[in-house]
């Protein structure tokens, strides 16, 4: 079928249907003719108004007596002798006909997809670029030598479905993990830093409450010290808020995924939850929080144009900060509120440490 009237030959006015579009659009087939291809003729073509595309029906080869093969490369029409009638060469997962090649006096069109050919020319040539945006280059005559080109929706890149793909986003959690304080503990260490602390200090192990979003912060030297501050942070916490700690989430780094921590967690009775490798969202409450002290010290030693050796204290203000500060969602509260609630006093949200605090590092 063609939507360009002209093409056809020993055309007949005759109402054949209606022809329904991808887009849910339809249009009436308005009458037949035939196009001549080189030596084929084809018959019976139909002619929808509206149509932007020729199309070439296989089927009608085959009634006719001919042979249609199919490679990897190109499509081949021979006759009952075998004789070679057509060449259609595969570009863009489609087989389409070089008008070139074909040798008539009648005009014909039997897939006019030269502009689509030759967007994915260009498109190609400037290293895979945005199709829209070479659409406008070419209307704006932004580059000499670029012909005038149209974006469309039948331009498609197979490279580039592959080449730029990206990971879904993982869907936010509608029910919360915990129901209380120190039921799911998050865990991470940061970094190395490219420069030491005051102290000497290379690494922060970031750790967050799941319930109240409260954060304790510790530095270290090296990524041995891990296990023994995870230990003594859970034993100390554990006797101050009188809550035990039921799961620990963590990443795959030997840090957290030792021998010695096992022992320790399954002494007390702690699940050990790992995520999976490369997948840094299924422990995102620690992670977005990395980002968050991070970003936060970076800019107040910008601001306050402090050596970069103190960024463990700019990161431990931070936290000391946004823990009074920010505003948890599902309680209307701060984190300090829900952690310590037992030792606020009002809700105006007074910065103060409490005991807890003096004990176990902020």
């Amino acid at each position: 079928m063609t939507g360009i009237k002209h093409l056809l030959s020993n055309y007949t006015n005759c109402y054949g249907g209606n022809v329904r579009f991808g887009n849910d659009a339809s249009s009436p087939i308005l009458g037949y003719g035939d196009v001549v291809c080189a030596s084929v003729t084809i018959k019976d073509v139909s002619f929808v108004k509206g149509l932007k595309h020729n199309l070439l029906s296989i089927g009608q080869f085959c009634d006719n007596g001919m042979e249609v093969r199919f490679f990897a490369k190109q499509c081949c029409v021979l006759d009952s002798t075998g004789n070679t009638l057509l060449t259609c060469y595969r570009t863009s997962n489609l087989y389409t006909i070089d008008l070139k090649s074909v040798q008539s006096t009648t005009s014909i069109c039997l897939l006019s997809k030269a502009s689509t050919e030759q967007n994915n020319l260009w498109h190609k040539r400037l290293s895979h670029l945005n199709f829209k945006h070479l659409s406008t280059l070419s209307s704006k005559k932004l580059v000499k030598g670029l012909p005038l080109l149209k974006s469309s929706a039948e331009n498609h890149c197979s490279a580039c479905k592959m080449g730029k793909m990206t990971r879904s986003s993982h869907k936010s959690k509608t029910e919360p993990s915990s129901t209380h304080q120190l039921q799911l503990i998050h865990m991470d260490l940061c970094g190395p830093m490219r420069v030491q602390s005051i102290n000497g200090r290379k690494y922060t192990l970031v750790i967050v409450d799941d319930f109240s979003r409260y954060t304790w912060t510790k530095f270290l030297r090296s990524k041995d010290e891990a296990a023994e501050n995870i230990m003594t942070f859970i034993r100390t916490i554990q006797k101050l808020l009188h809550h035990s700690v039921r799961i620990v989430r963590t990443d795959n780094g030997t840090e957290f995924k030792n021998q010695t921590l096992t022992e320790f967690y399954e002494s007390l009775g702690i699940t050990q939850q790992f995520a999976a490798a490369k997948t840094p969202q299924q422990n995102g409450v620690v992670e977005r929080k990395n980002r968050t002290l991070v970003e936060a010290a970076r800019t107040m030693l910008i601001q306050s144009r402090l050596p970069h050796f103190m960024w463990a204290e700019a990161i431990n203000t931070a936290c000391f900060t946004q823990n009074r500060t920010f505003i948890h969602k599902r309680f209307d509260k701060t984190p300090y509120e829900i952690l310590f609630n037992n030792w606020y006093q009002s809700r105006s949200r007074t910065i103060r440490r409490t005991p807890a605090e003096y004990s176990v590092f902020c």
